[in-house]
């Protein structure tokens, strides 16, 4: 497991810029955090490095590209069956995420399907992996709150005050 990074004032700046204007570039960035373009390339690979930063996909609203119907299943898996439970279910396409739980059941999936049929298919296909005992499934009726990570990351302490002196005068 990696250590946390120590984010400061800064890098949750940029990482708030990076969420506002998702195709900014750089030296967008850099004009936007009022902060040297060099300073904003460090700090970006520092947070990439220590996987703050974790990927640049694109966010898909898989609802918008036609699986409107999703649920969320939680499975109870053979004792010690978690690798072959987490291969079998990354071969399942309408399996969207997968975590290992505590609780009453061991798995959470959340399944994405074009149709009731299709989510039908979807649980079937997971129901005959060889690992699952048994299954329990909710349909989605609306997202409340959607994924989100910058509420939380706001949430931090900032650690000590950043060394660009440029980004301190603007405070």
């Amino acid at each position: 497991m990696r250590t946390p990074a120590k984010l400061d004032e800064l890098d949750l700046a940029i990482l708030t810029a990076m969420h506002q204007f998702q195709k900014a570039g750089i030296l967008e960035l850099s004009r936007r955090t009022k902060v040297a373009r060099a300073t904003v390339q460090a700090r970006i690979n520092r947070m990439e490095e220590s996987g703050v930063i974790a990927s640049y996909d694109p966010q898909i609203d898989v609802t918008a590209a036609g699986f409107d119907v999703q649920a969320f299943v939680t499975l109870e898996i053979a004792q010690g069956a978690l690798d072959q439970v987490s291969e079998e279910l990354a071969a399942i396409p309408g399996v969207v995420e997968a975590y290992a739980t505590t609780g009453s059941g061991d798995v959470l999936c959340r399944i994405g399907a074009d149709s009731h049929a299709g989510l039908q298919a979807v649980l079937l296909s997971i129901d005959r992996t060889g690992s699952v005992a048994r299954s329990h499934s909710v349909i989605v009726l609306s997202t409340v709150v959607a994924h989100r990570t910058m509420p939380l990351l706001r949430t931090l302490t900032p650690a000590g005050t950043t060394k660009a002196p440029a980004y301190r005068d603007q405070r």
